[in-house]
């Protein structure tokens, strides 16, 4: 079902954008996908919620100075929900990784961190106090995948393994083997080699559309740019793109409905 309530721990559960024009993130993915927004306090600055039929779908904030002057690209983050955040530095520690911003409180939505594989790939932890994370999934302009892209798939689910209790599944796909990560028997995330030699290592995000093709065009007309694609996978039809601020995220139009 589309509508979600709570996250297992372990589970990706949010998605947030950073990026450098916050009023053209606004236009480019309010016009793709119908989301509604409303602007918010944090933590000294602002936070953007975007939201579908009045459900929670993904985050936009303003990318911080720092980055910016550091050429660091606009990018989307993957959150994991876990059920002790101050436990999870040690965790990440001790499998290797690097705790970029240790736990803090976010308002009363949750608490936080943030942190890096020993891959390179940044990603952040959540938990809940009064939001879940996305409160809908797997429709039209909704999260409906988390994958990793990293030339260091082995040691990827190694570390994963240990912080969030996955389990990895790899499948051959002829050009290159595809790696699902499950928690519980169920798959929650993926894992790939880059497409091309010398790529750093990031959390991809995925959104679920009705019609593939349709959505090309639009994202296209919108200034954004294609990446791959449009192309069928055994999941559905799914393209990859540059926003026009330069952060990079997919679609998929789903061949089933998810479990």
């Amino acid at each position: 079902m589309p509508d979600r309530t709570s996250y297992a721990p372990g589970t990706p559960s949010w998605v947030d954008l950073a990026t450098t024009d916050m009023d053209a993130a606004r236009d480019f993915y309010g016009s793709l996908f119908g989301w509604d927004f409303d602007e918010q306090p944090a933590n000294g600055s602002f936070y953007v919620m975007a939201s579908k039929r009045g459900k929670a779908a993904a985050g936009i904030f303003p990318q911080q100075q720092e980055h910016r002057d550091s050429g660091m690209s606009p990018m989307w983050t993957t959150y994991v929900t876990v059920a002790d955040i101050d436990a999870m530095p040690d965790k990440v520690t001790a499998a290797g990784g690097q705790v970029v911003a240790p736990p803090f409180d976010v308002m009363d939505a949750g608490r936080m961190s943030v942190a890096m594989d020993p891959t390179g790939a940044a990603f952040a932890m959540w938990q809940k106090k009064e939001a879940i994370g996305a409160e809908l999934v797997n429709e039209h302009g909704s999260l409906t995948w988390n994958e990793l892209v990293t030339p260091g798939v082995e040691e990827a689910k190694q570390f994963y393994g240990a912080v969030f209790g996955w389990t990895a599944t790899d499948m051959d796909m002829g050009a290159m083997t595809y790696t699902t990560f499950e928690l519980d028997g169920q798959g929650v995330a993926g894992a790939m080699p880059p497409p091309m030699e010398g790529m750093p290592a990031f959390w991809g995000v995925y959104f679920a559309v009705d019609d593939c093709d349709a959505t090309v065009e639009a994202a296209k007309a919108r200034g954004a740019t294609l990446l791959a694609g449009p192309m069928d996978i055994p999941p559905g039809r799914m393209a990859t793109f540059q926003d026009p601020q330069g952060a990079a995220f997919s679609v998929i139009q789903l061949a089933s409905e998810p479990a």
